[in-house]
């Protein structure tokens, strides 16, 4: 589904700040995986799914998605194939437009649009069963501004319009991080529902070593730009959060300094 080779992207280059965000990254990530990106602060995690999205060119390598090769093709030609949930709950919506209207707008992503009504019924009702599978009481306030929403409703929301278009890769950048603990458990349930459901395939980065190691399929551990650990299956299963300390201390010969992550365990 999604092949990178020698991913390369230096930031500042030439100067004093100078900074090797990905130092040529090789990854083929089949059809239908779930995986979790777990690292410390500035390991590279973000700027390898902006890489993907194509927030920015890249320095060196290419970017191969489901045999089409992207690499200098603009973000916004991207978007097309990608759904995407940020960490900042209130990125992803219109806050001015209603709940309904968001998801209409999120439904017609890659679809040529004409003269009509905004929302048909049919496609009310539908939304109205997509909303109550949340059970936030969402699906009784369609006409509600997002914004007037909790992060938590608004980022469900953002969840499902993401994932609406059925997009060939869906990127989950810390989209817990900015909730409650609760809350958070709420959305990765709905997320891991969502992915089985509609079969996709998923990356999703996190600071919490717990529910990287719960959730998806298969765990890349990043550091310095590279990535130092991949695993999947019945291995992955079988991880626990000891194992992922030892594993980075062993690779890199450092302790984990990063204490969101020592802190969200």
């Amino acid at each position: 589904m999604l092949e990178l080779k020698g991913i390369k992207k230096t930031f500042n280059q030439g100067t004093p700040n100078q900074k090797v965000a990905l130092g040529g990254i090789d990854l083929t990530i089949k059809e239908g995986d779930f995986i979790t990106v777990i690292g410390g602060n500035g390991a590279g995690k973000s700027t390898l799914l902006n890489a993907i999205a194509g927030v920015w060119k890249i320095d060196e390598g290419s970017i191969v998605l489901d045999g089409e090769d992207i690499t200098r093709l603009p973000e916004h030609k991207r978007a097309k194939f990608l759904g995407r949930v940020f960490q900042n709950p209130s990125t992803g919506t219109a806050a001015d437009m209603q709940i309904i209207e968001n998801l209409a707008l999120a439904a017609r992503r890659n679809k040529k649009r004409g003269l009509g009504w905004g929302v048909k019924a049919k496609e009310k009702e539908e939304y109205k069963e997509l909303l109550t599978r949340f059970d936030l009481g969402l699906e009784n306030r369609m006409g509600q501004k997002v914004g007037t929403l909790s992060g938590g409703q608004r980022q469900a929301l953002t969840l499902l319009m993401a994932s609406l278009s059925n997009p060939k890769l869906l990127l989950l950048d810390e989209h817990t991080a900015a909730l409650d603990p609760k809350t958070a458990k709420k959305v990765l349930t709905l997320t891991d529902e969502i992915i089985e459901r509609d079969k996709l395939t998923a990356i999703m980065i996190t600071h919490n070593m717990n529910d990287a190691i719960t959730h998806g399929n298969r765990l890349i551990m990043m550091d310095s730009g590279k990535v130092i650990f991949d695993v999947e299956g019945e291995e992955k299963k079988k991880l626990t959060i000891s194992d992922l300390l030892e594993k980075f201390e062993k690779i890199t010969g450092e302790e984990m300094a990063s204490d969101k992550m020592i802190l969200s365990k």
